[in-house]
């Protein structure tokens, strides 16, 4: 049957618009709001659950936890605000004391679970009236009827190959975006101001979907990052398991794959000494990214979800992106000037202290021992860029001692709200 003109145009432009990204759908996950039920609404906290990607060939559904300043009672109805996604890393669930956090912060925020449980309801502290965070506790989540899969190593690097659907880094994305499209309905979201943020493997799978949705205004992956096929990853040893289906699970599934997609202002978080995501394949992660991006990397960060969930710094850029805020301090890249150190760092509000941070130390990254030495902050200054006045202030510190391998320069503002440059290597 021959086309008219006008339907072969038709079906070119539907053709050309469909974009798919490896087994993502991403018109359809932006476009549609999954199916949803409310499971509880009698508390600040409110539960639900959302329509899912089939698992196995048969439907699913995800549980997720929603607080806004009108569930908690500090808000009235008919007012709105910034919306927030928040992933949870291994061993994690829908957390109802992050949403509950999000909240108090004047957003609508949104804690699904990732391996196809529900944790239990919140319970509330008599004095501070926010959720407890028992929902730690693995063994108080029970299994939904018809969850998708698990979050361990099986789903996560063993089930490439073959049938997506059982692939659980397809399922995390893609529940992900499905949050994102419900929350982004409620009457309650400014939709176009929204934000996401995860921890470890949240971390992980926020810079998949920060390279997938272009709706979101920032994007917070904290830990998390690709090229876990290389460098000391503890991830690696399950992705070399897989023999000649690592360059399948690298292509699918690995965010540096994925992350030179990245047009999101995004702020990568992470510690010197992180066992799971180490300073190398961070930097490759960040360097790969093509928009806009910062840095904040502490020396010794624990890893865990409060503490992960606890630098203000996350916060106070998801704001700047999504409410107005004041922006981070934005360093350069650091350079050697004869005995110094010198970084030109942008900033909107005062600069409090800087550092220079390094190690001598070789071996695992993770074992390293850091130091840290005082920097000098020059006087304001103003550079003029496309026509523009930018302001900043010029650090400069004695540079690194010849033996140190890694370095890099922290800027403090303010508001206590730490930045830092590019992490540099010597070898």
């Amino acid at each position: 049957m021959r086309l008219s003109v006008f339907t072969a145009a038709l079906l070119f432009a539907t053709t050309l618009h469909a974009e798919k990204v490896g087994p993502w759908d991403l018109d359809a996950l932006k476009s549609n709001v999954p199916a949803m039920k409310w499971v509880k609404q009698d508390s600040q906290v409110h539960s639900l659950t959302y329509a899912g990607e089939k698992f196995q060939g048969k439907d699913t559904e995800v549980f997720a936890f929603y607080a806004s300043p009108i569930t908690l009672g500090e808000a009235k109805p008919g007012t709105k605000f910034p919306g927030v996604v928040l992933i949870h890393g291994g061993g994690g669930t829908a957390f109802a004391d992050w949403v509950h956090l999000w909240a108090k912060r004047g957003y609508a925020a949104i804690a699904m679970d990732l391996s196809g449980s529900r944790p239990p309801d919140p319970v509330y502290d008599e004095a501070t009236k926010a959720p407890k965070g028992h929902q730690s506790d693995a063994k108080l989540r029970t299994r939904l009827p018809n969850g998708g899969p698990m979050h361990g190593h099986a789903e996560k690097f063993d089930s490439i190959g073959g049938d997506t659907s059982d692939d659980w880094p397809f399922h995390a994305a893609a529940s992900v975006m499905r949050a994102h499209s419900l929350l982004r309905s409620f009457p309650e979201v400014d939709a176009e101001h929204t934000a996401v943020t995860g921890i470890s493997w949240g971390g992980y799978t926020t810079c998949l979907v920060a390279s997938l949705d272009d709706r979101f205004k920032a994007a917070v992956p904290v830990y998390g990052c690709g090229f876990l096929h290389e460098g000391e990853s503890v991830q690696k040893p399950s992705i070399d398991k897989l023999g000649d289906r690592i360059k399948d699970w690298v292509k699918e599934y690995d965010p540096g794959s994925l992350l030179p997609r990245c047009h999101v202002p995004i702020l990568f978080v992470n510690g010197t000494n992180d066992v799971h995501y180490v300073l190398d394949s961070y930097m490759k992660s960040y360097n790969v990214v093509p928009g806009e991006k910062q840095m904040r990397i502490e020396v010794n960060m624990r890893h865990g979800h409060p503490p992960g969930w606890a630098p203000q710094e996350i916060g106070l850029f998801i704001d700047s992106k999504c409410r107005g805020g004041k922006a981070l301090p934005i360093p350069g890249k650091p350079i050697i000037k004869g005995e110094q150190a010198q970084v030109l760092c942008e900033t909107v509000t005062g600069v409090k202290k800087a550092e220079l941070h390094y190690t001598a130390d070789t071996g695992l990254r993770s074992k390293r021992a850091w130091k840290s030495i005082p920097a000098s902050v020059g006087e304001g200054i103003i550079r003029v860029e496309n026509g523009k006045p930018v302001r900043g202030k010029l650090i400069t510190v004695v540079k690194p001692p010849a033996d140190a391998n890694t370095w890099f320069i922290s800027v403090t503002d303010e508001r206590d709200a730490m930045v830092t440059t590019e992490v540099q290597f010597s070898n």
